[in-house]
């Protein structure tokens, strides 16, 4: 009787305890959303199992994971795109397993941004490693692991403090995140920048710009020392002939095969621009990739009505501005005839 007692005590506080301490968090202006993890990835990836030769497939880092509204895309293309950009990463390792684990020859967009494709293809930089794991876990996933994502979903929408990330944001509330602000002093080495976050993302993987970070300058800024202190960092020179020497030799497979490949160069600004324009230059760079892999391209600058839209910390777009990108480039894609309305099944 007095375990059953106990256990039921137990059972009520806490029950109690996580009622007030998602109230608390709630209070604080925090909201649940889903995390961009390896699952929501590889969910995305089994679509290419069994391709469709109308399939719309993404391909890049988190600029045109953000850039490209799916919504949108949907509506104006009537094609229901697959979006496989990887945050952080260069799209080599992902077009590698596209060309070498799938039939897919449909339409393949890469989004190009310049520090992440044309740095190095070492497979122990972050550059790299990040979209290889992605790659590896889809291809190892088990069933057990289907169904904790599956369960964890409906926490992540209902709890603030309920987190699956494979990335740990500054700004989440999960007790191991709480515990490692917890700083003894700088004896370890300097502080890095809070990196705070700023996604807002569905399961298909439509990533929208959160409005927080849209109308809180001093949010976004501490979006902007992140990226600071990470562009003040000291590289090696970039492998221009080895990561254009890899994409080149896939292009070429994909398109033997029947494939389509658009390369996409989405917006940037302030010291991203800066430091984009002096340590990548167009035609050392953008321009020779085209011309080597001999592919049809769009960079932003080329095109007046993108030249100053709005991207809060420097390298995404706010969300109505990644419409209007968005709806403009299918225009223009339209016009070139790379893409047609093609009805996906």
């Amino acid at each position: 009787m007095k375990l059953k007692l106990s256990l039921i005590l137990a059972l009520v506080i806490t029950l109690v305890a996580t009622v007030f301490w998602e109230i608390y968090w709630r209070n604080q202006g925090r909201i649940p959303n889903i995390d961009d993890n390896k699952n929501l990835w590889a969910n995305q990836r089994d679509k290419l199992d069994k391709p469709n030769e109308n399939d719309v497939t993404f391909i890049g880092s988190s600029r045109i994971l953000y850039a490209i509204q799916l919504d949108i895309w949907e509506e104006e293309t009537q094609t229901k795109p697959i979006m496989l950009a990887a945050q952080g990463g260069s799209p080599i390792p992902v077009f590698r397993d596209i060309v070498d684990n799938t039939e897919f020859n449909g339409t393949l967009i890469v989004g190009i941004t310049p520090a992440l494709f044309f740095s190095t293809l070492h497979p122990q930089v972050d550059f790299i490693k990040r979209p290889q794991f992605l790659v590896d876990y889809h291809k190892k996933r088990t069933y057990a692991q289907r169904i904790n994502h599956a369960l964890a979903v409906p926490l992540q929408k209902n709890f603030t403090f309920i987190r699956d990330g494979d990335e740990a944001w500054d700004s989440d509330v999960d007790l191991k995140t709480l515990i490692s602000h917890i700083y003894q002093d700088e004896r370890g080495g300097p502080i890095f920048p809070p990196f705070n976050n700023f996604e807002d993302i569905s399961l298909d993987r439509h990533m929208k710009m959160p409005k927080l970070v849209e109308t809180d300058t001093a949010y976004a800024n501490s979006i902007k020392k992140v990226w600071t202190a990470i562009l003040s960092g000291d590289y090696p020179p970039p492998d221009v002939d080895g990561t254009i020497s890899a994409f080149v030799e896939l292009s070429k497979t994909f398109r033997e095969r029947g494939g389509n490949l658009i390369l996409v160069r989405c917006p940037s600004d302030g010291l991203f621009r800066e430091r984009e324009t002096q340590d990548f230059p167009r035609k050392t760079f953008w321009d020779r990739l085209l011309i080597e892999s001999n592919s049809k391209g769009y960079h932003y600058l080329d095109y007046q009505q993108f030249h100053n839209l709005f991207l809060p910390e420097w390298s995404h777009l706010a969300t109505s501005d990644a419409q209007f990108f968005t709806r403009e480039l299918i225009k223009l894609m339209k016009a070139d005839n790379v893409i047609s309305n093609s009805k996906s099944n």
